[in-house]
């Protein structure tokens, strides 16, 4: 069983998506288009790159792709089995079976990487495919107030969204939007939001 998911992450896609609907949130992986223009807006040399909610990977592998070193990327994915898959598909990334939620604290603690003087990088980005829109509002308010505190003062986070209008999330958590576009060629189209800190835009 094991070998068979991992040689089809969408049979384990398709498997979570009846399983956990909500926390999937789409109808099939992101695809590598949509995937290689949120990587486009990461800067490879990031001190620290956090995807929250890495699903089968398709967009872990094109921020590889994009030069983001391996020891400088976390993913972050609820899904015990999707977790599993990740960590089997890429062993020299930090790959974290828990919540978007926690991630103020998991760098809080010290459990996200550290620079050479041992304290933990900033998180210089966030790349989010998370379904906001379809988790309920408390945990979708936790995810938010965790990705604003954690995300450094010059930082941008990335979001993807099957709502092609209408403001992000992250808006009214408290981030500006500096730049949106539309990715037709997914399945469904999706829209990419580029967020900041207000004061930073």
């Amino acid at each position: 069983m094991r070998r068979a998911v991992t040689r089809s992450p969408q049979s384990l896609f398709l498997r979570e998506l009846v399983a956990q609907p909500g926390a999937v949130g789409a109808i099939c992986a992101s695809s590598p288009r949509l995937a290689a223009r949120m990587a486009g807006h990461v800067d490879p040399s990031a001190g620290l790159v956090v995807e929250l909610g890495g699903g089968t990977g398709v967009i872990t592998s094109a921020l590889l792709a994009r030069g983001v070193a391996p020891g400088r990327l976390v993913v972050i994915e609820r899904s015990a089995a999707l977790a599993a898959l990740l960590a089997r598909r890429f062993p020299q990334v930090g790959v974290i079976h828990g919540d978007a939620a926690e991630l103020a604290r998991l760098r809080a603690q010290g459990l996200l990487p550290a620079g050479a003087d041992g304290a933990p990088l900033e998180v210089d980005c966030i790349v989010s495919g998370l379904p906001l829109l379809s988790i309920p509002p408390p945990a979708r308010q936790h995810i938010l107030r965790a990705g604003v505190e954690a995300l450094a003062p010059h930082g941008r986070l990335l979001q993807f969204t099957y709502a092609l209008r209408g403001p992000s999330p992250w808006q009214d958590a408290g981030l500006a939007r500096l730049y949106s576009e539309r990715v037709i060629a997914n399945l469904p189209p999706a829209r990419i939001d580029v967020l900041g800190h207000a004061a930073r835009r």
